[in-house]
């Protein structure tokens, strides 16, 4: 495990807590990674007993992500690129799929866990065409994060962000319609705009209990019609919102073991900005 300890953009020291779960840590144990701590296993598995699929979503939802960049930067031509809520390295990153296909692509990610942060300085490294930034931000601060993306990012031109497994996190629907709001209104036409979350059912709803009696961030469901809506004035990109292993499944290099199980996906959709 790393030190448990990164600088802040001041040059200060932010610790992170070992004590406490956090969810890109978690998530990076269900994806079979090494960067947690006993904690983030602990409740890990505590999730597993009552939802027993949260290793393949989250498998799902990664996959996901590698099929949504492929297609902006295959078929749409985006070059740029803005990861909100970007969770540890893992396999198949934003950058590295993206750049795979346009080399001179750049890639902003946002994180404000100062571990990912660590992290992804270290392991996120651009080609040599291309650029990639690390903002350490809220994703609620969306003047932040579009003042210090403009370091790498032109936004008069076509930007990409993905909102993958975040918008949850914001508790309040207002608030939350808001924050995308705000960051669609920053983007010229011909952007898009990318997000999965979690939707109500018995199984999910009862996973979020738990997780918010012992995890953090919290984290709320919404219904599948509160999903969509956070892509009103869009246009929907073909299939529109479905089960994320539905979403383009020809685009994708990454399998999941097992197959593909739609019925425990979440709901993903990507929507181009007129």
């Amino acid at each position: 495990m790393t030190d448990p300890q990164s600088p802040a953009p001041n040059g200060q020291q932010r610790q992170v807590d070992t004590t406490v779960p956090h969810s890109a840590r978690i998530w990076n144990y269900w994806l079979g990674g090494k960067d947690n701590f006993a904690i983030d296993r602990q409740v890990g598995e505590q999730v597993l007993q009552i939802f027993p699929d949260i290793g393949y979503l989250a498998r799902s939802v990664r996959g996901f992500l590698e099929r949504v960049v492929t297609y902006l930067a295959r078929e749409a031509e985006i070059r740029q690129f803005l990861d909100i809520g970007t969770g540890l390295p893992t396999f198949r990153n934003t950058h590295e799929v993206a750049q795979a296909v346009a080399p001179e692509s750049c890639i902003v990610y946002v994180d404000n866990d100062p571990l990912v942060l660590t992290h992804a300085r270290a392991l996120l490294t651009s080609s040599s065409q291309g650029r990639t930034d690390y903002i350490d931000a809220d994703a609620r601060d969306t003047e932040k994060i579009v003042q210090e993306a403009s370091r790498t990012l032109d936004f008069s031109q076509p930007v990409a962000i993905t909102m993958l497994g975040i918008l949850g996190h914001i508790l309040d629907h207002d608030e939350a319609y808001a924050t995308v709001d705000r960051l669609l209104k920053a983007v010229p036409s011909g952007s898009y705009f990318a997000i999965t979350d979690p939707t109500h059912s018995e199984s999910m709803d009862a996973l979020l209990d738990h997780w918010n009696q012992f995890g953090e961030p919290k984290m709320t469901a919404r219904t599948p019609e509160q999903l969509a809506r956070f892509l009103d004035g869009l246009e929907m990109v073909e299939p529109g919102m479905v089960p994320v292993s539905q979403w383009r499944p020809d685009l994708g290099e990454t399998k999941i073991e097992g197959g593909v199980r739609p019925e425990a996906d979440p709901l993903g959709a990507v929507g181009r900005k007129p």
